[in-house]
Formats: structure tokens, C-alpha cells, sequence
């Protein structure tokens, strides 16, 4: 009997080796013809990191090669043209150009030598610096509402009097922080998304029949009079109704108060029918220069690069799971061969022993 547990633990032992060289043979050459295995590791390796050396850092303009959505976006917000925005640059001359306004209207001012990296608000000022080894190194991003509100103060001071404030609700959770636009492109959307409970009857308030929607009121901005020579004024971020909001429309029916120039027909005409309000820049597919465009593809290149990470992982583990299945089949049956060629082997010897 001893020698046919040998036999056994013999049979065993190269089954397992056959089925982990097998296994391994599988998954070596699966990663090796894999042509997405190169593109991932492009993706995983920075192209602006040095062969060797330490991380160096990268520039704004290096952002926008891979982050192509993003970059289109921010390049027509007021963040990119905080510096070259003729109001700022009307007001800031008006008041002797003053350093103190460039530590928002530029990027990492300096007020000891009066240098800036960059003008306007770029990337560097809420992402701090990057370096060659991003990705896969992650990149630090400020956008609470207390960051926000070192430059944004009046802003600030509005919105910690609000519900948002005690409630945790910050900047980023109604604005896109790249372009500073609402994240709804109707921004009543924006406020049912959260107060859909809350309505209840003013679905049916003569306000909303007549196309009054929530920001016409609650973020309606009473611009002072005259306006400060820094432009300063209230941004609607209180989210209150007073009395002089109501006055703004119904100064014949109060007969009392003021009426604001152009909302003599209600603030929605004088939103909709301003001559000075700036149409919202459209981005198109032609700004952004990828022959996988969007629109193409329905994904932006981030969207892209994530759906080829999820791909590889299901190909990997789809892979594996083969590998194993064919590694297992393969040692099985060497094992089974061997065990059945040591039992033939034997059972000879008994018969050729029984003649004798």
C-alpha cells in the first residue's frame, strides 16, 4: 500500500504543477497580445513624467491635453477672464489699479514682488500644484464654500445666513465648479431638485402660471444705488424675499416704493428681455480637437479613459477566471492519467507475480 500512496501524491503533485503552469502560460500571453494592456499603461504612466528622475512640475496649459472637456469649459468662464474682463479692468484702472484686487483676479499673486503665475483663475489656484506624476498621483481640489469665499466674500457673508449654510449644502453642490454655471440648465430645476417637497401649492401660485419661477424672486438682485466704485454689490445668495423684492414688480399695486429700471413688466421680462445680459457661451465639438470627440462617442476623454479601466478589469478577471478553469482541466487530467497509468502498472505486476 505504501507504494500506491506514493503513486497518488506523485499523480497530485504534477497535476497541480501542470495546472499552474498552464494558468500561468494562459494569463502571460492573454497580457502580452492584449493591445489595451499598452494604451491603459500610457494612461497609468503620466506623459509628461521624465524617463527618470524625480516628478517635475506641469503647467496649466499641460492640463487641458487630457482634461480637453474641462479645459473648454473653464476657458469660457469668469474664472479664465477674472484679469481680462473689461468691467475689471475698467473699475480696477478707475480705482489706480490696486495690487490687493490681483490676489483673485490672477493665480498665486505674490504681493512682495507683484508676480503672478498665471492671470485669471486657473487651474493651479484651486487644484495647488501638479506634478509630472499625475496620473496615477491624485491631484488635491478645494471647492468648499469657505474656500471659495476668500475671494467670493460677499457672497459668503449671503450664504451663511441661509438654510445651505447650516445644512452643508456648498457652492460645488449647485454650481460646476469649472465653468461657475448652474448644474440644471433651467436653475428652477436646480432649487425643485431639492425643494420638490416643499412646493406644495405654489405649483399652483399665479406666480408660476405667469412664468415667475423660484431665482426670480429668492435670488433677485436689488443692484445698490449708486453702485460702489469696486462693483461689489449683493449676489442673491440670502435665498429671501423682503419687502422690497416684492415692491421690484408690484410698485403700482403697493402704491408705494420704487421701480427698478426694466422691471416695470416683472422680473422675468426684464431677465429674458435684457439688451446688456450676455448670451451663455455654447461649447461646441469643434473647440475641442480629439479625433474621439464627444460627439462622436457620446464620452468625454475622462468618460472614455474610465470606461477602458472598467473594460480591462471585466477582461482581466474574465481572464483569470478562464485561465484558472483551463488550468484545472489540464491538471485534472494529468493527475487522473497518471494515477491511472501507476494503477495499471501495478495491477501487471500483481497478475505477472499471481503466473509466477
Amino acid at each position: 500500500m505504501k507504494p500506491t500512496k506514493i503513486s497518488n501524491k506523485k499523480a497530485l503533485v504534477t497535476g497541480l504543477l501542470v495546472g499552474l503552469i498552464s494558468f500561468t502560460l494562459i494569463m502571460a500571453y492573454s497580457l502580452a497580445a492584449d493591445p489595451n494592456v499598452a494604451i491603459a499603461a500610457a494612461h497609468v504612466r503620466s506623459p509628461f513624467q521624465q524617463e527618470t528622475g524625480e516628478p517635475q512640475p506641469i503647467t496649466d496649459d499641460k492640463c487641458k491635453e487630457c482634461h480637453l472637456d474641462i479645459s473648454t469649459e473653464w476657458t469660457v468662464s469668469p474664472h479664465a477672464n477674472a484679469y481680462a474682463d473689461p468691467v475689471f479692468q475698467e473699475r480696477w484702472a478707475g480705482m489706480g489699479s490696486p495690487t490687493d484686487c490681483l490676489a483673485c483676479h490672477t493665480t498665486n499673486f505674490q504681493a512682495a514682488t507683484n508676480t503672478y503665475h498665471a492671470e485669471g483663475v486657473s487651474c493651479e489656484a484651486c487644484h495647488g500644484k501638479v506634478e509630472s506624476n499625475h496620473p496615477p498621483a491624485v491631484v488635491s481640489a478645494r471647492g468648499d464654500a469657505e474656500f471659495c469665499g476668500t475671494c467670493h466674500t460677499t457672497t459668503l457673508h449671503e450664504w451663511r445666513l441661509t438654510g445651505h449654510s447650516t445644512a452643508g449644502i456648498g457652492c460645488t453642490a449647485c454650481h460646476n465648479p469649472h465653468n461657475q454655471q448652474p448644474l440644471f440648465e433651467d436653475p428652477d430645476q436646480l432649487c425643485i431638485n431639492c425643494h420638490s417637497e416643499d412646493m406644495e401649492r405654489y405649483l399652483e401660485d399665479l406666480h408660476v402660471q405667469n412664468d415667475i419661477g423660484c431665482v426670480d424672486c429668492h435670488a433677485l438682485v436689488i443692484p445698490p444705488d449708486p453702485v460702489p466704485l469696486d462693483g461689489i454689490v449683493p449676489t442673491g445668495h440670502t435665498f429671501t424675499i423682503t419687502p422690497q423684492t416684492c415692491i421690484a414688480c408690484h410698485t403700482d399695486a403697493l402704491h408705494a416704493g420704487f421701480s427698478l429700471p426694466g422691471y416695470e413688466a416683472g422680473a422675468t421680462a426684464a431677465l429674458n428681455g435684457s439688451a446688456s445680459a450676455e448670451p451663455t457661451p455654447t461649447i461646441t465639438d469643434d473647440l475641442i480637437d480629439d479625433k474621439y470627440t464627444q460627439a462622436q462617442t457620446g464620452l468625454s476623454a475622462e468618460q472614455r479613459l474610465q470606461a477602458l479601466e472598467a473594460s480591462m478589469a471585466s477582461q482581466q478577471l474574465s481572464t483569470l477566471f478562464q485561465g484558472g478553469v483551463i488550468g484545472l482541466v489540464l491538471g485534472g487530467t494529468t493527475a487522473w492519467f497518471m494515477a491511472f497509468n501507476a494503477r495499471s502498472a501495478r495491477q501487471r505486476e500483481e497478475n505477472n507475480g499471481t503466473k509466477e
